[in-house]
């Protein structure tokens, strides 16, 4: 699991499904694939009804390309070995490709969700806003 730093998604979490290290022609830098949480869940009481529970539990999912020096790794990890053969480099590219494999993404974050799995990733984070979460990290090193 990790932070991501910087962008449009800051604050967010996030899981690495692919690394690479060495870079290549196109992002001659290290830079990895990343699945996360663009919205998460939110509260649910007893009183709502089964519709406004299921609506009140979709998580939005992201698909992006970043660099290493924008996202922040946590102690925590997940094993997500059911999306690392839909999500991969080629298939980003395309736009229907990729909004497939965000479908893929949902579903599984749905039912992880539901299953009650996973606390660490649906948790929102307090560091939101414009260059707090960079202030903060950097007063606890």
């Amino acid at each position: 699991v990790v932070i991501v730093l910087q962008g449009r998604h800051a604050g967010k979490k996030a899981v690495i499904v692919k690394n690479i290290d060495d870079g290549n022609k196109q992002r001659p830098y290290g830079h990895a694939i990343i699945a996360g949480i663009a919205r998460y869940p939110m509260k649910v009481t007893k009183s709502m009804s089964a519709e406004k529970v299921a609506k009140r539990s979709r998580v939005k999912p992201f698909i992006q390309v970043i660099n290493y020096n924008h996202f922040m790794p946590t102690r925590y990890g997940i094993e997500l070995e059911d999306l690392k053969d839909v999500i991969d480099a080629k298939k980003i590219r395309d736009p229907s490709q990729r909004r497939a494999a965000a479908q893929r993404v949902r579903k599984s974050f749905n039912a992880r969700h539901l299953a009650g799995c996973y606390h660490c990733l649906e948790q929102q984070n307090q560091i939101d806003g414009f260059g707090q979460s960079e202030a903060i990290i950097e007063t606890a090193f």
